[in-house]
């Protein structure tokens, strides 16, 4: 046995040798995954205290499950839990098809210059900040002054108080998502069917079938693999919705339908000094994305015989 382990030793050592680039290329991402995933782990223990900054993590009272019963005692738990369900719910079903079909459209095109400038203007959203996209919004949307509001009341209509109007705060969230990333979130579809075979497409075409026969049996299933891998991992996070862009959009008048779990962890937590309870609604929300996540990927393993373990 000992030798065995010797042997298995110093081949990997050989390996890292030989292969030194591709190690230092996964120490960076690797250590950032450690220190800001592992490391800080043990604080989960902060749901199951009365957690007090000057007492730490080991000598702060055990209040056991009081932290979890708070919260879904709380009459507002069941609306924030049904608002960052149905947001992300909502973007999963608009925002996940979309980049497949742009990938698609973008594959069909014939021209590789015009091609070029159609990536490149889908692309550029993507690297906007989430504070500008939010003052965009605020601007264009203004009740008085933007340009949206001007257009509707030279067609004769009534200016909409597009920010202030709880009913339209998802809508707003989901579609202004989709556009920022809807172009960066393709990259990986396109990269996909660039490797579909020309040979399967050039024998669709002799075989007669249109472009949308081609796609459907040909280009489809050259991305399958990918579509369900990324759908795995959509769902596990249809709770993790960005807390940054929620809360500058939010404000009095839409926090009925605007406040999730990400915002009320941080204004509990960090605005109320509350650790403790922050930490359970912040677990409760993992706890719920592991499921998904497990749930999704077991089910796509058995109907697809693909998953990410």
């Amino acid at each position: 046995m000992e030798g065995i382990k010797k042997r298995k030793g110093k081949n990997l050592k050989k390996l890292i040798r030989q292969q030194w680039q591709y190690y230092m290329l996964i120490a960076l991402p690797l250590l950032y995954i450690i220190i800001f995933c592992y490391v800080p782990m043990p604080g989960v223990l902060m749901a199951f205290e009365r957690y007090s900054p000057s007492k730490g993590l080991l000598h702060s009272q055990w209040v056991g499950m009081k932290n979890f019963i708070q919260f879904f005692s709380s009459p507002s738990s069941v609306r924030i839990i049904w608002n960052t369900l149905r947001i992300g719910l909502y973007s999963l079903i608009a925002g996940f098809p979309i980049p497949i079909i742009f990938a698609i459209a973008v594959n069909e095109i014939s021209a590789k210059k015009y091609k070029k400038v159609v990536q490149m203007v889908t692309y550029a959203p993507y690297f906007i900040s989430t504070v500008v996209l939010v003052g965009i919004l605020n601007q264009v949307l203004d009740l008085r002054l933007g340009i949206v509001n001007q257009i509707i009341t030279l067609l004769g209509g009534t200016p909409v108080n597009f920010m202030g109007e709880p009913k339209l705060f998802d809508h707003l969230y989901v579609w202004s998502g989709i556009w920022q990333s809807m172009g960066y979130n393709s990259v990986i579809y396109i990269a996909a069917l660039t490797g579909v075979s020309r040979e399967l497409q050039e024998a669709a075409i002799v075989d007669g079938a249109t472009r949308l026969q081609r796609i459907w049996h040909v280009d489809l299933p050259a991305i399958r693999t990918q579509i369900i891998v990324l759908l795995i991992f959509n769902v596990g996070s249809v709770l993790n919705i960005g807390f940054e862009k929620i809360y500058l959009m939010q404000n009095k008048v839409n926090q009925q339908t605007s406040e999730v779990l990400a915002t009320f962890v941080y204004k509990v937590g960090l605005v109320n000094a509350d650790y403790g309870f922050s930490a359970a609604v912040g677990l409760f929300n993992a706890v719920v994305s592991i499921i998904l996540l497990t749930a999704t990927n077991t089910i796509a393993k058995k109907v697809s015989d693909t998953s990410i373990w």
